[in-house]
């Protein structure tokens, strides 16, 4: 790689791992919003909502509406990330795991994707745009540094 591109993308990362926090982020809370209210072809589809209280889907629109809008923010952005990729998880292995081995076989594959991204997410943390940077400034950047470049061998 050359040496202007590996100094751009290493100066656009940070910015390239807000934008994924952000889309996935809203991506979420847009399937628990449509659960939660109707609204976006409501829950699975149905233009309907999910009974209030009803296990566990009206939780797990809760915890995809509030932890969506969090990791999108950057607020608490790891622990939303945790929380909603547990819940992802839990929604894969109750859900869809039990009528196939593959998520390609069994429905599975946004929980699958959401459940990584958002583990991605937690590690890395929430990037350059984010309330948790403007409130708690560079020191979660401090807590996990980003990865070094390999040393090219001579």
């Amino acid at each position: 790689m050359s040496a202007s591109l590996a100094s751009f993308t290493q100066r656009a990362t940070p910015h390239v791992l807000a934008l994924f926090r952000v889309v996935v982020g809203l991506l979420f809370a847009c399937h628990g919003a449509s659960s939660l209210f109707g609204v976006l072809g409501g829950a699975m589809g149905t233009g309907h909502t999910v009974p209030t209280g009803a296990w566990p889907a009206w939780y797990a629109a809760v915890i995809q509406l509030g932890g969506g809008i969090l990791v999108l923010v950057g607020l608490s952005t790891r622990a939303a990330a945790v929380v909603s990729s547990g819940s992802m998880a839990y929604a894969y292995f109750s859900v869809h795991q039990g009528t196939a081995l593959w998520p390609l076989q069994n429905g599975g594959e946004p929980s699958v994707m959401f459940c990584w991204a958002f583990l991605l997410i937690a590690f890395i943390g929430p990037g350059a745009w984010s309330l948790d940077r403007l409130f708690f400034g560079d020191r979660q950047a401090a807590q996990a540094p980003a990865a070094q470049p390999e040393a090219s061998a001579v």
